[in-house]
């Protein structure tokens, strides 16, 4: 069975493959116009039909998406991360022009030895060197250039935005509300005015890119999406049946508090202070939707949010890192794994019944 982290991961490469898919097809469309009636390619001499031609952009395209995808996910997210987006832009666009160079270069000589393999005289190197010396490559590469910035932009603007939300709007999915059942998982530092006060406001910035950056591994291994940065606070949720599954939604506290005791020596070193977090935890259902003119968003209203806000306010209080409501307990399977002490029932504020609060440690 696959893991949450390798599903998201496969559903970001699929969009590249599709967009250099569709690309191609443009390609083949325009190629067959532009030659007409003519059975050969002026540049080179090879022979043109359309159907092979077709056939081979189709899958050169999603074969050079999927490298696409794979090369973004897996290594330039990493790489150019403190780049700037304008030189992540071109960086990449140079890498994946150079790739694209070189799988050129074999595409014409497949092409080359499938048409010409009853000729052993012919030399399979000259199509290939006639095309790369053609004023008709230049064409060529302004077209795949597009292609590439179209796909970094779709990129950077699916980080941005979160994923999953941008193929949410195309589709519709929350053009009017619907209700979902869900958990939430509000996250904030302990304190942060303190830590800020310390450090500088220029230098707690730098601190919490990068405590937000080893905090989101964790959501991306339990298959969580943040849902909103609020100052020092990470707002995560799931879908119930995400979140219950695996005790996802525990363990991603747990394995938050591992990734930043590992971190301990970096976060010393670099700004005298390790952060600290506490969690508070609630399920329910919120109305989920669209909403904006001049900048549209995808939002969850409901008790819920309000509930785990109030849930991890007792943090401090109750003098532990982690509490979550009964409703929540319920759901679980946290019957051999893990140690559930009440805390108590609480009155939260904005509701009028008392609700009893538990912590959570593994067994």
């Amino acid at each position: 069975m696959l893991s949450p982290k390798t599903r998201r991961n496969i559903n970001r490469v699929i969009p590249f493959g599709v967009l250099w898919f569709i690309f191609s097809l443009i390609y083949a469309a325009l190629e067959v116009g532009i030659l007409g009636n003519m059975d050969h390619y002026p540049s080179t001499g090879i022979e043109y039909n359309f159907l092979r031609n077709i056939l081979t952009l189709s899958i050169s395209g999603l074969i050079m998406g999927f490298i696409t995808g794979v090369l973004e996910i897996r290594f330039f997210n990493k790489w150019f991360i403190r780049k700037s987006f304008a030189k992540k832009i071109v960086l990449k666009s140079i890498i994946y022009l150079a790739i694209v160079m070189i799988f050129l270069a074999i595409a014409l000589l497949i092409n080359a030895a499938l048409i010409q393999s009853n000729d052993a005289t012919v030399n399979l190197f000259i199509p290939v060197w006639t095309f790369f010396t053609n004023y008709s490559l230049v064409g060529i590469l302004l077209y795949v250039a597009s292609i590439i910035i179209i796909t970094q932009f779709y990129a950077e603007f699916n980080d941005s935005i979160g994923p999953g939300t941008l193929s949410n709007f195309f589709l519709g999915k929350y053009h009017h509300p619907i209700e979902e059942e869900r958990i939430f998982m509000f996250l904030d530092m302990k304190s942060s005015t303190t830590i800020a006060q310390n450090l500088g406001h220029f230098k707690y910035f730098e601190m919490l890119k990068e405590y937000f950056f080893d905090l989101s591994n964790a959501v991306i291994d339990y298959g969580g999406i943040i849902y909103q940065y609020a100052g020092d606070e990470m707002i995560i949720c799931w879908k119930l049946k995400d979140g219950i599954k695996n005790n996802n939604c525990i363990e991603c506290f747990f394995e938050m508090k591992a990734l930043m005791g590992k971190q301990a020596q970096k976060y010393n070193s670099t700004f005298g202070v390790v952060p600290e977090f506490k969690a508070g935890l609630h399920v329910g259902k919120v109305t989920a939707g669209e909403i904006g003119s001049l900048k549209k968003e995808i939002i969850f209203s409901g008790d819920v949010l309000n509930v785990s806000a109030r849930i991890q306010a007792l943090c401090n209080q109750l003098n532990v890192d982690i509490l979550i409501s009964k409703n929540l307990v319920n759901e679980l399977n946290a019957s051999n794994r893990y140690e559930l002490t009440s805390k108590g029932e609480h009155l939260l504020k904005g509701r009028n019944a008392l609700m009893e609060i538990y912590t959570i440690s593994k067994s």
